[in-house]
Protein backbone atom coordinates (compact mmCIF):
# COMPACT_ATOMS: atom_id res chain seq x y z
CA UNK A 1 0.00 0.00 0.00
CA UNK A 2 3.20 2.63 0.58
CA UNK A 3 4.39 1.43 -1.76
CA UNK A 4 1.70 2.27 -4.36
CA UNK A 5 0.77 5.79 -2.45
CA UNK A 6 4.43 6.71 -3.12
CA UNK A 7 3.81 5.78 -6.72
CA UNK A 8 0.93 8.15 -6.52
CA UNK A 9 2.22 11.18 -5.09
CA UNK A 10 4.92 11.01 -7.57
CA UNK A 11 2.89 10.89 -10.60
CA UNK A 12 3.93 13.97 -12.33
CA UNK A 13 1.17 16.34 -14.27
CA UNK A 14 1.84 20.01 -17.04
CA UNK A 15 0.48 22.10 -14.82
CA UNK A 16 -0.72 26.17 -16.79
CA UNK A 17 -1.45 27.84 -13.31
CA UNK A 18 -3.03 27.85 -10.07
CA UNK A 19 -6.05 30.14 -9.19
CA UNK A 20 -6.95 30.98 -5.51
CA UNK A 21 -10.52 32.18 -3.75
CA UNK A 22 -12.23 31.74 -7.13
CA UNK A 23 -16.00 32.25 -6.90
CA UNK A 24 -16.62 31.49 -10.42
CA UNK A 25 -15.76 27.59 -10.38
CA UNK A 26 -18.08 25.70 -8.26
CA UNK A 27 -19.32 26.03 -4.82
CA UNK A 28 -17.94 28.73 -2.28
CA UNK A 29 -14.65 29.59 -2.61
CA UNK A 30 -11.91 27.13 -5.24
CA UNK A 31 -8.51 26.99 -5.59
CA UNK A 32 -8.62 26.08 -9.73
CA UNK A 33 -6.09 24.03 -10.63
CA UNK A 34 -5.64 24.97 -13.91
CA UNK A 35 -3.83 22.04 -16.35
CA UNK A 36 -2.34 22.33 -20.29
CA UNK A 37 -3.25 19.96 -22.73
CA UNK A 38 -6.56 20.18 -25.01
CA UNK A 39 -8.07 17.95 -27.24
CA UNK A 40 -10.95 20.73 -28.86
CA UNK A 41 -9.58 23.85 -30.25
CA UNK A 42 -12.37 26.15 -29.52
CA UNK A 43 -11.61 29.50 -31.30
CA UNK A 44 -12.99 31.76 -28.89
CA UNK A 45 -10.81 29.81 -26.06
CA UNK A 46 -9.71 32.23 -23.12
CA UNK A 47 -7.41 30.36 -22.04
CA UNK A 48 -5.33 29.62 -25.52
CA UNK A 49 -2.15 29.51 -22.95
CA UNK A 50 -3.64 25.97 -21.61
CA UNK A 51 -4.31 24.28 -25.31
CA UNK A 52 -0.66 21.92 -25.77
CA UNK A 53 0.71 20.46 -22.80
CA UNK A 54 4.18 21.38 -23.30
CA UNK A 55 4.86 24.68 -21.70
CA UNK A 56 5.05 27.98 -24.18
CA UNK A 57 7.33 30.74 -24.74
CA UNK A 58 5.27 34.09 -24.88
CA UNK A 59 6.68 38.06 -25.76
CA UNK A 60 4.59 40.85 -24.26
CA UNK A 61 6.23 43.46 -26.54
CA UNK A 62 4.58 46.19 -24.32
CA UNK A 63 6.60 45.66 -21.59
CA UNK A 64 10.04 44.77 -23.78
CA UNK A 65 12.96 47.83 -23.50
CA UNK A 66 15.04 46.51 -26.13
CA UNK A 67 17.98 45.59 -23.73
CA UNK A 68 19.05 42.86 -25.57
CA UNK A 69 19.93 40.65 -22.84
CA UNK A 70 17.34 38.16 -23.81
CA UNK A 71 19.09 38.02 -27.38
CA UNK A 72 22.68 37.66 -25.68
CA UNK A 73 21.49 34.58 -22.97
CA UNK A 74 19.66 32.52 -26.32
CA UNK A 75 22.19 29.67 -26.67
CA UNK A 76 20.10 28.57 -29.65
CA UNK A 77 20.72 31.70 -31.22
CA UNK A 78 16.82 31.85 -31.78
CA UNK A 79 16.05 35.83 -31.13
CA UNK A 80 16.94 38.70 -32.78
CA UNK A 81 15.51 42.64 -33.17
CA UNK A 82 13.41 43.14 -35.76
CA UNK A 83 11.06 45.79 -37.38
CA UNK A 84 14.06 48.28 -37.39
CA UNK A 85 14.77 47.26 -33.88
CA UNK A 86 11.35 47.62 -32.39
CA UNK A 87 10.74 44.36 -30.97
CA UNK A 88 12.48 40.99 -30.15
CA UNK A 89 12.03 38.49 -32.95
CA UNK A 90 11.47 34.55 -31.72
CA UNK A 91 12.35 31.69 -34.65
CA UNK A 92 10.45 28.66 -33.32
CA UNK A 93 12.40 26.50 -34.75
CA UNK A 94 15.36 26.89 -33.33
CA UNK A 95 13.79 27.56 -29.74
CA UNK A 96 14.51 24.58 -27.34
CA UNK A 97 12.28 26.19 -25.02
CA UNK A 98 15.19 26.18 -22.32
CA UNK A 99 13.50 29.44 -21.25
CA UNK A 100 17.03 31.36 -20.65
CA UNK A 101 15.60 34.41 -21.91
CA UNK A 102 13.16 34.66 -19.76
CA UNK A 103 15.23 34.03 -16.82
CA UNK A 104 17.46 37.36 -17.88
CA UNK A 105 14.36 39.68 -18.75
CA UNK A 106 14.43 42.47 -16.29
CA UNK A 107 10.84 43.58 -17.44
CA UNK A 108 9.11 40.31 -17.32
CA UNK A 109 8.15 40.83 -20.78
CA UNK A 110 9.30 36.99 -22.17
CA UNK A 111 6.85 34.95 -20.08
CA UNK A 112 6.92 30.82 -19.51
CA UNK A 113 3.39 29.22 -19.66
CA UNK A 114 3.89 25.79 -18.06
CA UNK A 115 5.57 23.94 -15.34
CA UNK A 116 5.69 20.25 -13.83
CA UNK A 117 4.83 19.04 -9.97
CA UNK A 118 4.29 15.74 -8.52
CA UNK A 119 1.27 15.36 -7.04
CA UNK A 120 2.50 15.98 -3.53
CA UNK A 121 4.14 19.10 -4.95
CA UNK A 122 0.40 20.29 -6.26
CA UNK A 123 -1.53 18.77 -3.05
CA UNK A 124 0.71 20.85 -0.94
CA UNK A 125 -0.59 23.34 -2.65
CA UNK A 126 -3.98 22.93 -2.45
CA UNK A 127 -3.79 22.45 1.67
CA UNK A 128 -2.76 26.04 1.73
CA UNK A 129 -6.09 27.21 0.96
CA UNK A 130 -7.79 24.44 3.84
CA UNK A 131 -9.13 26.92 5.75
CA UNK A 132 -10.87 29.32 2.76
CA UNK A 133 -12.47 25.42 1.82
CA UNK A 134 -13.95 24.97 5.80
CA UNK A 135 -15.80 28.07 6.38
CA UNK A 136 -17.26 29.02 2.59
CA UNK A 137 -17.91 25.70 1.85
CA UNK A 138 -15.74 25.25 -1.19
CA UNK A 139 -12.61 23.11 -2.69
CA UNK A 140 -10.61 22.17 -5.42
CA UNK A 141 -11.78 22.75 -8.87
CA UNK A 142 -9.30 21.24 -11.44
CA UNK A 143 -10.02 23.32 -15.41
CA UNK A 144 -7.32 23.55 -18.18
CA UNK A 145 -6.65 23.26 -20.59
CA UNK A 146 -8.91 19.49 -20.33
CA UNK A 147 -8.32 17.88 -17.17
CA UNK A 148 -8.80 14.32 -18.39
CA UNK A 149 -6.03 14.80 -20.92
CA UNK A 150 -3.65 14.15 -18.19
CA UNK A 151 -6.20 11.36 -15.96
CA UNK A 152 -3.58 9.42 -13.81
CA UNK A 153 -2.24 12.98 -12.44
CA UNK A 154 -5.66 14.23 -12.37
CA UNK A 155 -7.42 11.25 -10.57
CA UNK A 156 -3.88 11.17 -8.23
CA UNK A 157 -4.57 14.62 -7.23
CA UNK A 158 -8.34 14.06 -7.03
CA UNK A 159 -8.42 10.96 -4.57
CA UNK A 160 -5.44 13.04 -2.33
CA UNK A 161 -7.61 16.03 -1.91
CA UNK A 162 -10.98 13.72 -0.96
CA UNK A 163 -8.38 11.79 1.73
CA UNK A 164 -8.18 14.70 2.87
CA UNK A 165 -11.61 16.23 3.28
CA UNK A 166 -11.81 18.08 0.20
CA UNK A 167 -14.61 18.96 -1.84
CA UNK A 168 -13.39 17.96 -5.55
CA UNK A 169 -15.05 19.29 -8.95
CA UNK A 170 -13.71 19.24 -12.47
CA UNK A 171 -14.43 21.42 -15.53
CA UNK A 172 -14.41 19.63 -18.57
CA UNK A 173 -14.94 19.88 -22.56
CA UNK A 174 -15.40 15.78 -22.13
CA UNK A 175 -13.63 14.68 -25.98
CA UNK A 176 -11.77 11.90 -24.43
CA UNK A 177 -11.83 8.45 -24.11
CA UNK A 178 -14.26 7.60 -21.54
CA UNK A 179 -11.80 5.27 -19.88
CA UNK A 180 -10.05 8.34 -18.55
CA UNK A 181 -12.92 10.09 -16.98
CA UNK A 182 -13.99 6.93 -15.57
CA UNK A 183 -10.64 6.49 -13.85
CA UNK A 184 -11.46 9.54 -11.89
CA UNK A 185 -15.40 9.84 -11.12
CA UNK A 186 -14.94 7.64 -7.55
CA UNK A 187 -13.08 10.75 -6.31
CA UNK A 188 -15.08 13.73 -7.82
CA UNK A 189 -17.89 15.28 -6.17
CA UNK A 190 -18.95 17.27 -9.15
CA UNK A 191 -18.65 17.72 -12.80
CA UNK A 192 -19.04 20.97 -14.95
CA UNK A 193 -19.53 19.25 -18.62
CA UNK A 194 -19.51 21.02 -21.46
CA UNK A 195 -22.25 20.77 -24.51
CA UNK A 196 -21.54 23.82 -27.12
CA UNK A 197 -23.39 22.27 -30.06
CA UNK A 198 -25.72 19.59 -30.66
CA UNK A 199 -24.87 19.87 -34.23
CA UNK A 200 -22.45 17.39 -35.13
CA UNK A 201 -21.83 19.19 -38.40
CA UNK A 202 -21.39 22.29 -36.99
CA UNK A 203 -19.78 21.47 -34.36
CA UNK A 204 -16.64 19.70 -36.41
CA UNK A 205 -16.82 22.96 -38.36
CA UNK A 206 -16.28 25.49 -35.86
CA UNK A 207 -14.32 23.03 -33.18
CA UNK A 208 -12.50 20.55 -35.58
CA UNK A 209 -14.28 17.83 -34.12
CA UNK A 210 -18.13 16.28 -34.00
CA UNK A 211 -19.69 15.67 -30.90
CA UNK A 212 -20.58 12.15 -30.25
CA UNK A 213 -17.93 11.23 -28.23
CA UNK A 214 -18.78 14.23 -26.13
CA UNK A 215 -22.18 13.37 -25.98
CA UNK A 216 -21.41 10.01 -25.65
CA UNK A 217 -19.44 10.46 -22.06
CA UNK A 218 -21.63 12.91 -20.33
CA UNK A 219 -24.72 10.20 -20.96
CA UNK A 220 -22.20 6.95 -19.64
CA UNK A 221 -21.35 9.65 -16.57
CA UNK A 222 -25.06 9.89 -16.37
CA UNK A 223 -25.98 6.02 -16.11
CA UNK A 224 -22.62 4.86 -13.82
CA UNK A 225 -24.75 5.34 -10.45
CA UNK A 226 -22.63 7.72 -8.48
CA UNK A 227 -23.30 10.20 -5.72
CA UNK A 228 -21.92 12.78 -8.54
CA UNK A 229 -23.51 16.29 -9.42
CA UNK A 230 -23.56 16.83 -13.01
CA UNK A 231 -24.11 20.86 -14.54
CA UNK A 232 -24.24 21.22 -17.94
CA UNK A 233 -21.92 24.23 -19.33
CA UNK A 234 -23.69 25.81 -22.37
CA UNK A 235 -20.62 29.02 -23.29
CA UNK A 236 -22.95 31.24 -25.10
CA UNK A 237 -21.38 31.72 -28.43
CA UNK A 238 -23.54 34.25 -30.91
CA UNK A 239 -23.99 33.20 -34.12
CA UNK A 240 -22.84 29.63 -33.04
CA UNK A 241 -25.14 27.65 -30.31
CA UNK A 242 -27.49 30.67 -29.17
CA UNK A 243 -30.16 29.82 -31.76
CA UNK A 244 -33.59 28.78 -30.27
CA UNK A 245 -33.26 25.45 -31.88
CA UNK A 246 -29.94 24.82 -30.34
CA UNK A 247 -30.90 25.82 -26.77
CA UNK A 248 -33.96 23.26 -27.48
CA UNK A 249 -32.19 20.19 -28.67
CA UNK A 250 -29.47 21.05 -25.83
CA UNK A 251 -32.75 20.86 -23.03
CA UNK A 252 -34.57 17.91 -24.76
CA UNK A 253 -30.96 15.71 -24.09
CA UNK A 254 -30.35 17.02 -20.43
CA UNK A 255 -33.45 16.20 -19.62
CA UNK A 256 -33.39 12.66 -20.30
CA UNK A 257 -30.66 12.12 -18.24
CA UNK A 258 -31.58 12.14 -14.82
CA UNK A 259 -28.57 12.85 -12.97
CA UNK A 260 -28.00 16.20 -14.07
CA UNK A 261 -28.28 18.99 -11.64
CA UNK A 262 -28.81 21.79 -13.79
CA UNK A 263 -27.92 24.03 -16.87
CA UNK A 264 -25.33 26.48 -16.28
CA UNK A 265 -25.05 29.34 -19.63
CA UNK A 266 -21.86 31.09 -19.53
CA UNK A 267 -21.62 34.45 -21.46
CA UNK A 268 -18.96 34.34 -24.45
CA UNK A 269 -16.30 36.95 -23.42
CA UNK A 270 -12.79 38.30 -24.83
CA UNK A 271 -10.95 38.61 -21.40
CA UNK A 272 -8.49 36.55 -23.06
CA UNK A 273 -7.47 38.04 -26.53
CA UNK A 274 -4.30 39.71 -24.91
CA UNK A 275 -2.76 35.86 -24.31
CA UNK A 276 -3.07 34.93 -28.24
CA UNK A 277 -0.87 38.24 -29.12
CA UNK A 278 1.44 37.34 -26.37
CA UNK A 279 1.87 33.89 -28.02
CA UNK A 280 1.74 34.72 -31.63
CA UNK A 281 -1.57 33.61 -32.55
CA UNK A 282 -4.48 35.30 -34.47
CA UNK A 283 -7.93 35.65 -32.49
CA UNK A 284 -10.70 34.12 -34.95
CA UNK A 285 -13.53 35.41 -33.30
CA UNK A 286 -12.45 39.54 -33.49
CA UNK A 287 -15.79 39.67 -35.19
CA UNK A 288 -17.88 38.32 -32.09
CA UNK A 289 -19.80 40.49 -29.71
CA UNK A 290 -19.73 39.66 -26.41
CA UNK A 291 -23.94 39.05 -25.67
CA UNK A 292 -25.55 41.86 -23.40
CA UNK A 293 -27.19 40.90 -19.65
CA UNK A 294 -30.78 41.32 -21.09
CA UNK A 295 -29.83 38.88 -24.00
CA UNK A 296 -28.52 36.17 -21.75
CA UNK A 297 -31.29 36.83 -19.76
CA UNK A 298 -33.81 36.15 -22.78
CA UNK A 299 -32.22 32.76 -24.05
CA UNK A 300 -31.78 31.74 -20.27
CA UNK A 301 -35.75 32.22 -20.36
CA UNK A 302 -36.09 30.41 -23.69
CA UNK A 303 -33.97 27.22 -21.86
CA UNK A 304 -36.40 27.17 -19.34
CA UNK A 305 -39.33 27.40 -21.26
CA UNK A 306 -38.32 23.99 -22.32
CA UNK A 307 -36.61 22.49 -19.39
CA UNK A 308 -39.74 22.01 -17.11
CA UNK A 309 -38.71 21.03 -13.78
CA UNK A 310 -34.65 20.68 -14.64
CA UNK A 311 -33.21 24.63 -13.23
CA UNK A 312 -31.74 26.91 -16.20
CA UNK A 313 -29.20 29.49 -14.51
CA UNK A 314 -26.74 32.11 -15.86
CA UNK A 315 -23.08 31.97 -14.54
CA UNK A 316 -19.95 34.03 -15.23
CA UNK A 317 -17.53 31.88 -15.20
CA UNK A 318 -14.84 32.17 -18.21
CA UNK A 319 -15.41 30.14 -21.38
Amino acid sequence: MSKNRHTESTISGNILRFERASIHDGQGLRTVLFLKGCTLNCPWCSTPESRILEPQRAYIQDLCTLCGRCIVACPEQALTLADNGHKVAYDQAKCKLCFSCAAVCPQNAIKKYGFNLTVAETVEQIRKDEVFYFHSGGGLTISGGEPFRQPEFSTAVLKESKKLGIHTAVESCMHVPYEQIELALPWLDHLYADIKQMDSQLHRLWLGEDNRLILENITKVNAAGLPLDITIRLPLIPGFNDGDQNLRDTVQFCSKLVNIKEIEILPYHRLGIDTYRYLGLDYQCQDLTPPSEVYLQERAAIMRGFAGSLPVKTGSGLV
